[in-house]
């Protein structure tokens, strides 16, 4: 998987809310093997690619299609932020409010590494589910919605096919 041929000039949104909690210093080598070390998953290559251009933020496209209703929608999700690689700022990978802490403090299931959140502040979230490749596979992206008792409903194949797949948010009807 490559995302050589997806323009990552644009796709983050500059602001100081996203410096302050989600922007991290650059990923090196070591960075990297140390977070996928303590999170025990290996990362997605597109993953590290995206965070390789910028280390966590606010993308400008927030939304995703959806075929099944989640508490937010009945055929979008959207995010906030994508949590970078990284232990330094609050919602890096390893940050406080990073991967670890939902399913620590929020009960959200143990099944993969939670990257990015929502405008919901906690009751629902975006995970690397790796229930079905093990920890060295290729996770399928899945969002948990904790309104709904924890429901894991399937976003993306992918991690590439997920950031493919973010559209602005008024490309999605927002009247239901």
């Amino acid at each position: 998987m490559s995302l050589e041929d997806f323009d990552l000039t644009g796709f983050w949104e500059e602001s100081p809310y996203a410096t302050k909690h989600f922007v991290d210093e650059p990923v090196t080598p070591a960075l990297l093997e140390k977070v996928e070390r303590t999170l025990r998953y290996k990362l997605p290559a597109a993953y590290v690619e995206v965070m390789r251009h910028q280390n966590g933020g606010m993308p400008q496209r927030t939304r995703h299609p959806m075929s099944e209703r989640t508490s937010w929608s009945k055929d979008h999700i959207s995010i906030t932020a994508i949590f970078a690689i990284g232990e330094k700022k609050p919602y890096s990978l390893l940050g406080e409010k990073g991967s670890r802490f939902w399913p620590s403090e929020w009960g959200y299931p143990r099944i993969g590494v939670y990257f990015a959140n929502c405008p919901s502040g906690g009751h629902d979230m975006l995970c690397l589910d790796y229930r079905k490749c093990g920890a060295t596979g290729e996770p399928r992206v899945v969002h948990i919605d904790q309104e709904f008792d924890y429901k894991v409903t399937f976003v993306a194949p992918n991690f590439e096919s997920f950031i493919r797949g973010l559209v602005i948010e008024d490309a999605i009807d927002l009247d239901d």
